[in-house]
């Protein structure tokens, strides 16, 4: 948390240290119970010794001294013991009496109680000796007492919280025994002194003191405004509380508050299998920037919390914990572990000493995980049409999360199937070294073989047709707002298509073009903008998705045009079911590659048809209405409802490849289907209508764009 230098209304670099739970400051009414207490079996063994003489020693002792018991309770500054306010309570007697006597103990009849000042003079406010006289329980006039009971009232009149001090006094007059309590008031709350609090509001500290302004010092309402003080704090998470309360002559208070800040922040790497200390292959200044935790802040256990979600996001680690310790101190021991977590605010202040410094080192445990290996898989293509068997492809894939140990990611695949086919290589730096605003750059070339169909088709003979792809690029992302984050880029790409021997075509058996420049292949330099929006994170949670790209004609044979995409998802709880909401849609300004256009229909489309069997255009709408069910365990019931037009764009894409195929521009499907969730994610086994009344199975891993 930053630091506030305007909250002290006085400042100092005095650095009071949090104490162990046994020393911790205590509010100034569990001291005056403290402090009381202990004066209890003093008074108790004087009461015994009273009571253990004859009637006629108590008679004659009562003649012969006006002083029946007298119990003095005054204010001290002991700063040795760092308590905020003490008193000490004592109670003198005649004689030591047997402990058995104290159940015998003789009344003495009072015939009148009075309340005055430490002279034996009124109270000039006499509001106070109101407040004083209301708090007497057993003390009444023409009343026979013990001296227990008295001792009990002077409690009674001490805890109200206005008295510094109370003295009981028995005056023998002609008409009985008078009473008299002689209380010293606390002062009156004149002003402030505050030291040590740099991060506390200043406006938080005047408003909790404000009504005492004054007033008479109430040690109850100042234990409360402590208390709000404390909350403050711990509300916060924050390494920080009173320390010290003390009371100054002319009524100002003088509040010492330790904010433990953070001196220093280390990195400790950990086996994963024993829990030693190891060497680690992550550089701790890779860290140790994801965390937002610095040296000078208070340290706030919610943003360690924070800190250690963070670093767990990096994906390189298998545990992290953050372990405070006294500044200074060589840590081996004493905290706990914790994995993926941190100790309650209370847990450390109980177990946390902090030496004069005030000041505390984090130690932040980490246990890496492997960093790289080769992974294997499988999954289905979108873009077969006729059967799943043939659109079955497999992966393999060999993936470093740690280059140079500062998580940099490496990936390198190859998926293949009987017809589509693509390697990638990826490098990736999530945050590129001297960027503050964690930007990410990422490299690519890929080179990809896919199915003609989707735009093209099969019914016309050329169900061999396939599209090649050479792309390479650069992108650049980084969060612009919470949930919010951006990319830009820039990606060649040279693409044309082929039949089945493999020799590149231009057009197909309708005389429709295959590219857009006339030549074999068609080359686009791509200028790419996109910005996202994820809720929580999970499939049901609202997205939004923006992506621009545009073509730039650096050279007269590349294409120039502009293509906007947008999709968006709602899920909205209904019960124990779900309602999902989908909506997509898209446009191009320019020329473009026919095999570039908006195919619609399918698995992740509309279904009930054919993978982009409703038609291919320069524009597209798709929505969809999905309600999920929970059937039992991992498996979930689904029925569902799309709809997807071209918005009559069709004959606008070069060679109209969905009017020569006859294809409708638009159409709707429905049904219903089950979803198993599995490693690999959702399976989804679904059965589709559309408006011909053409039924189709659709199977899909994962879950729909």
């Amino acid at each position: 948390m930053f630091r506030n230098d305007d909250v002290c209304i006085v400042s100092s670099s005095i650095k009071i240290p949090l104490p162990y739970i046994s020393k911790r400051p205590t509010c100034p009414l569990r001291t005056a119970h403290s402090h009381i207490a202990n004066a209890t079996n003093s008074i108790a063994q004087l009461v015994n010794s009273f009571t253990s003489h004859s009637t006629e020693l108590t008679r004659s002792v009562l003649q012969k001294s006006s002083l029946l018991c007298s119990a003095t309770l005054s204010l001290t500054g002991d700063l040795e013991r760092k308590c905020p306010i003490r008193r000490l309570a004592s109670l003198s007697l005649a004689e030591e009496a047997q402990q058995k006597a104290r159940q015998n103990e003789e009344r003495v009849l009072i015939s009148e109680v009075l309340v005055r000042n430490k002279d034996g003079e009124e109270l000039e406010r006499k509001d106070l000796e109101a407040e004083a006289a209301q708090a007497l329980k057993a003390c009444r006039p023409n009343s026979a007492l013990t001296v227990r009971e008295v001792q009990e009232d002077v409690h009674r009149i001490i805890n109200s919280g206005y008295f510094s001090s109370c003295m009981p006094v028995a005056v023998d007059t002609r008409d009985g025994i008078r009473l008299v309590f002689q209380v010293e008031p606390n002062q009156e709350f004149q002003g402030l002194v505050c030291e040590g609090a740099n991060v506390l509001p200043a406006k938080f500290l005047e408003d909790s003191m404000r009504d005492g302004y004054g007033k008479i010092i109430n040690l109850r309402r100042l234990d409360e405004a402590l208390s709000s003080i404390n909350n403050w704090y711990m509300e916060r998470g924050l390494f920080a509380m009173v320390s010290a309360v003390e009371i100054l002559s002319g009524g100002i208070l003088r509040l010492q508050v330790s904010e433990a800040e953070v001196d220093n922040i280390s990195i400790r790497f950990l086996d994963r299998k024993t829990g030693e200390t190891t060497m680690g292959k992550t550089k701790p200044e890779t860290i140790l920037r994801q965390i937002t935790t610095k040296k000078g802040q208070v340290y706030s256990m919610l943003e360690g919390k924070r800190d250690v979600e963070t670093v767990l996001t990096m994906g390189i680690m298998e545990d992290v914990s953050i372990i405070p310790q006294p500044a200074g101190n060589n840590y081996k021991d004493g905290l706990p572990f914790l994995q993926n977590g941190m100790l309650t605010h209370s847990a450390v202040l109980e177990r946390l000493h902090l030496p004069n410094t005030g000041k505390v080192d984090l130690v932040m445990n980490v246990v890496e995980r492997p960093s790289g290996g080769f992974s294997a898989g499988g999954g289905i293509s979108s873009g077969i049409t006729n059967g799943p068997l043939r659109g079955l492809i497999g992966s393999f894939a060999y993936s470093h999360r740690n280059v140079f140990g500062k998580n940099q990611k490496l990936n390198i695949s190859l998926e293949r199937g009987q017809i589509d086919s693509v390697y990638r290589i990826n490098y990736t730096d999530p945050w590129i070294q001297g960027d503050d605003k964690r930007t990410s750059r990422t490299i690519m070339i890929q080179n990809s073989r896919t199915p003609g169909t989707i735009v093209h088709g099969n019914a016309d003979g050329n169900g061999s047709l396939t599209i090649g792809r050479i792309t390479g690029g650069i992108e650049f992302s980084r969060p612009i707002r919470p949930k919010w984050s951006g990319t830009v880029g820039l990606v060649f790409q040279h693409a044309g298509v082929r039949d089945e021997q493999g020799i590149p075509i231009i057009k197909d058996c309708y005389s429709s073009p295959l590219t857009a420049s006339g030549n074999t292949h068609d080359d686009t330099l791509l200028a790419k903008l996109e910005t996202v929006y994820t809720g929580s994170g999970d499939h049901g949670s609202s997205m939004f998705v923006l992506n621009m790209e545009k073509g730039l004609p650096l050279l007269p044979e590349w294409l120039s045009f502009t293509r906007v995409n947008a999709r968006a998802r709602k899920g909205v709880e209904i019960g124990p079911a779900r309602l999902h909401l989908s909506i997509s849609g898209g446009h191009v300004v320019g020329n473009f590659s026919p095999y570039e256009a908006f195919a619609i229909g399918g698995t992740n489309s509309v279904r009930g048809y054919e993978e982009g069997s409703v038609g291919s255009g320069r524009s597209y709408v798709v929505g969809s209405g999905e309600v999920s069910f929970p059937v039992y365990g991992p498996v979930e019931g689904v029925i569902f409802s799309d709809y997807g037009t071209d918005l009559g764009s069709g004959p606008t894409v070069p060679g109209d490849p969905a009017g020569a195929r006859k294809k409708p521009g638009s159409g709707y499907g429905y049904g219903f289907g089950i979803r198993v969730e599995s490693p690999l994610g959702p399976l989804r086994l679904e059965y589709a209508f559309n408006d011909k009344q053409d039924k189709r199975f659709h199977f899909g891993v994962g879950h729909r764009n």
